[in-house]
């Protein structure tokens, strides 16, 4: 069964993709009877801030017309930053050697937080060093994930 995440990821990356951007990523938050769609769009050279606009405008638009979600809704369109989330494994092999603080579905070794060096990626799992200790994480039970910038 396909999620409503995935219906909207569907719906947005044709639209950003004819704007010149990549689709980063997309979340879809429910809180009671409202519900926020965030957008992650990436750009060679930087995401800019009428980059943002236009997208948010055409991504309004087909949401008008294919009306993918009953309740009411926030859109929100933006880079992904220097803090960047991470939500395919593509993503996390271009972030080998950077630090991350990541979140699991459910704890492994007695723990769902890891704050650490992202080492690699291996089939579908995902490398981390804390405190000198190796976790090899499968990827389907990464719920959050995220770059720690460095400054």
């Amino acid at each position: 069964m396909v999620s409503k995440q995935q219906k909207l990821q569907a719906l947005v990356a044709p639209v950003v993709s004819a704007l010149g951007c990549e689709l980063w990523g997309l979340e879809y938050l429910t809180q009671g009877r409202q519900s926020t769609v965030r957008v992650y769009i990436e750009r060679e050279g930087g995401v800019a801030l009428e980059d943002c606009e236009r997208a948010s405008r055409q991504i309004s638009s087909v949401f008008d017309v294919e009306d993918p979600i009953s309740e009411h809704y926030t859109l929100e369109v933006s880079s992904p930053g220097m803090d960047r989330p991470l939500y395919t494994l593509e993503q996390f092999a271009q972030y080998v050697g950077e630090d991350l603080a990541l979140k699991l579905r459910s704890a492994i070794d007695g723990r769902r937080k890891f704050k650490g060096t992202l080492k690699g990626v291996e089939g579908q799992n995902v490398l981390v060093v804390v405190d000198s200790e190796e976790f090899l994480l499968p990827f389907e039970t990464i719920e959050k994930a995220n770059i720690v910038p460095r400054f």
